[in-house]
């Protein structure tokens, strides 16, 4: 087992980055394999291999409001894994018990940014009951770090930038485009990415506050 860094080497992490500091970080886009879940047979392959998963990265896609007052539930839910990032489709009512089943799973520790706000959106698509989940943006916070978004974390943590050119796109179209695709396939990977940094930085030794951890944790 690898001890944990010393004290001094968390204290050395820095907390925050500048503008002009992430813009001289180099591009990254999840690069391994994916799978835009849309048979039986790409069903089957995510419920085998998440079943099989201790940590997962999380992240939700919604089509952008435009008037004043208007909302839209969540079109995409992207999940990471550690041998692929699978994206489901929430017009696809068939991933609905997938994910229920994943979210709802007390083994499995989900991983992302705000996601207090995330659940509480899918909870308006499906029901379910979340077990195990860990907002990375409130552990940040709580070590201390002053930009606690996925990008900001990323750019501390991981050393590169993440673009965010389609988040605005219509994630509730039928047919994604391939910048949609690796675009939400980043995101999750990032997620998942950043916990185990966290953990290899011994940031995650202890249990982190009740704060940390969304409800039903």
């Amino acid at each position: 087992m690898n001890p944990s860094p010393p004290a001094e080497l968390q204290d050395a992490i820095p907390r925050s980055i500048s503008r002009e500091d992430m813009a001289k970080l180099a591009i990254r886009r999840y690069e391994g394999r994916l799978c835009l879940v849309a048979t039986p047979g790409d069903l089957e392959e995510a419920r085998s291999d998440l079943r099989q998963e201790t940590i997962v990265g999380l992240d939700t896609e919604t089509r952008p409001a435009f008037k004043k007052g208007e909302s839209q539930l969540p079109a995409l839910v992207q999940v990471a894994a550690a041998r692929a990032v699978y994206l489901f489709q929430l017009r696809r009512t068939e991933v609905h018990p997938l994910l229920a089943e994943l979210l709802s799973e007390p083994r499995t520790l989900k991983a992302g940014v705000s996601l207090k706000d995330d659940l509480r959106a899918l909870k308006q698509v499906f029901a379910f009951a979340e077990k195990n989940m860990l907002d990375l943006g409130l552990v940040a916070r709580s070590s201390g770090f002053g930009q606690t978004g996925v990008r900001n974390l990323a750019g501390i943590l991981l050393g590169f930038r993440i673009p965010k050119g389609t988040k605005t796109s219509n994630w509730a179209a039928r047919e994604l485009t391939a910048a949609q695709i690796a675009y939400a396939a980043t995101d999750a990977w990032a997620c998942r990415e950043l916990f185990l940094r966290f953990k290899s930085l011994g940031l995650l030794r202890s249990k982190p506050p009740e704060s940390a951890a969304a409800p039903g944790a």
